[in-house]
């Protein structure tokens, strides 16, 4: 009979240590992995969230919410049965080689079948959740989940504060962002394709990177893209999002930008009474004389969505009017003047992106 003060062996001796693929495996299954990235990185697509201290509740209003709108735009998601094998001749391979290759080409595929539409991966930043998107355009799926809270005035979310489409993704480092950069806007700013916009910036976790920089940089680059697009940051057609998270550049243009309160679902389904309640900033004698503008400036039945053009919002957002002349981005690279001005807008607007 054994005694009760015998000891387990201990690794060194008699006993076996567990392989690494052991270790792996079992840390999968406790996460329940469903396969694609755990993290975010460059490459991907999906929403970018930012939150109210309570991230798990915001990832499920998330899915709940991204689930509602996804299925009424592209249909419910299918699922393929997990017991469907991959398609393969059940004899044995002589070569090692095409065996092996067989195996890998196997686990992909059962990957790819576990894979969802919509998947929360480890956005780097406190208070921001990160919405892989699979199938799917995140930048029109958030614009019509805006467009309807904005008409409907239904509040859906209680911690999810922005939610900001991704349409790309790449290394955060200047030249890396240059060169993805300049393919990524070619459908919104290449000629013959032109438009108003203005840049949005915001870095989180992150000390290498130079907003000035940045946007010189990509204003520069929608300027030789079509000399035609103009700055303009009062009622811009496309806004270009910039959002930096630790080692990760994600971009996207988006449009109704202001008309959607800075794509913040809190502030869209609040109506336009509310918003004119801001205090002026002007003297008394102009009070009275403001608020029936902001109204009227608020008004949704102006017919000029569409256009992604927001008629008069630069009074009630503390926006300064656009310039004429010096907006122009000319020679592939960007005016001092037109910089300058997209660098106030990104500035303005990173202080509503905590």
């Amino acid at each position: 009979m054994a005694s009760p003060d015998q000891q387990p062996p201990q690794p060194g001796g008699g006993g076996k240590r567990k392989g690494k693929a052991q270790y792996v495996q079992a840390k999968r299954a406790r996460r329940g992995d469903t396969g694609g990235p755990r993290q975010l990185e460059p490459g991907l697509q999906g929403i970018l969230i930012t939150c109210n201290m309570n991230e798990r509740k915001c990832v499920e209003e998330a899915y709940s919410l991204l689930n509602e709108y996804g299925d009424d735009m592209y249909g419910p998601e299918k699922f393929t049965d997990k017991d469907q094998q991959p398609s393969g001749s059940e004899g044995e391979d002589d070569d090692v080689e095409a065996a092996l290759k067989k195996e890998v080409d196997d686990i992909k595929a059962s990957t790819e079948r576990r894979l969802r539409r919509f998947q929360s991966v480890e956005s780097g930043a406190n208070n921001v959740v990160f919405i892989r998107t699979l199938g799917i355009e995140p930048e029109k799926l958030v614009h019509h989940i805006l467009q309807d809270m904005y008409k409907t005035k239904k509040k859906k979310t209680r911690v999810i504060l922005r939610m900001l489409p991704i349409s790309g993704t790449c290394k955060a480092f200047l030249d890396d962002m240059k060169k993805y950069a300049e393919t990524f806007l070619e459908p919104w700013f290449k000629a013959p394709n032109k438009g108003t916009f203005q840049i949005v910036y915001k870095s989180r976790n992150n000390s290498h990177m130079n907003r000035e920089e940045v946007i010189k940089e990509l204003a520069g680059i929608v300027g030789s893209l079509n000399s035609e697009n103009k700055v303009d940051l009062t009622s811009p057609q496309y806004t270009v999002v910039v959002e930096i998270i630790k080692a990760v550049c994600c971009l996207s243009v988006v449009k109704d930008y202001m008309l959607f309160r800075k794509y913040n679902l809190q502030e869209v389904v609040k109506p336009a009474k509310d918003l004119s309640q801001l205090p002026p900033k002007v003297g008394n004698g102009k009070e009275a004389k403001l608020e029936p503008d902001k109204l009227n400036q608020n008004d949704p039945t102006e017919g000029k969505n569409n256009q992604g053009v927001v008629p008069g919002n630069n009074e009630v957002l503390g926006e300064t009017k656009p310039r004429s002349e010096a907006q122009v981005v000319s020679e592939g690279r960007a005016a001092p003047e037109l910089a300058s001005q997209v660098t106030e807008a990104s500035k303005s607007d990173e202080k509503d992106l905590e």
